[in-house]
């Protein structure tokens, strides 16, 4: 990765790194989280760490993410790996350039009856042989989602279009 986090960092990671020294500003912080992208209210994540090329966000247990049969919905599930999308693409693309979801997939192979512990990663490219003139490119960030009892019932990726914002 290139470019200077500090200098490019944007509003979202400025705020987080303000706030996640302390359980209460965690939690503020994903509060705030919530309001600003608010369908992500349905799964309630908490950001757990944030930082260029991974973020963590805990999505919990309870009647709201259920299906029918008594299990953690995919869809929810789902959501909370957008979530952690979100928080790594705001820990990881400059100011210089913008993120776009382009697409997902998902697999799960086995039921789930915890909270699930989302984590983001990705390889960024350098983001100054993104420009104007190149255009963007796809990145494809992988979605781990580990149930309380330390299984994987949803292994999803994301795929991101970044590019250079037009000076």
């Amino acid at each position: 990765m290139s470019g200077n986090m500090t200098t490019h960092a944007t509003g979202t990671y400025k705020l987080w790194k303000k706030l996640s020294g302390t359980a209460p500003g965690r939690g503020l912080f994903s509060v705030g989280f919530c309001l600003k992208a608010p369908y992500f209210r349905t799964v309630l994540p908490r950001v757990r760490a944030a930082e260029p090329g991974r973020a963590v966000v805990r999505i919990g247990d309870w009647w709201g993410v259920r299906n029918h049969i008594g299990t953690y919905h995919v869809i929810a599930a789902l959501n909370g790996a957008e979530a952690a999308m979100g928080m790594l693409c705001e820990s990881t693309v400059p100011t210089t350039h913008r993120w776009l979801p382009r697409g997902m997939r998902a697999d799960y192979p086995t039921k789930s009856t915890g909270g699930l512990t989302v984590t983001a990663t990705a390889d960024f490219p350098d983001f100054s042989t993104i420009t104007p003139e190149t255009g963007g490119q796809l990145v494809t960030l992988d979605i781990s989602l580990i149930d309380d009892a330390g299984n994987e019932p949803v292994h999803a990726e994301i795929d991101v279009w970044v590019s250079a914002k037009k000076r």
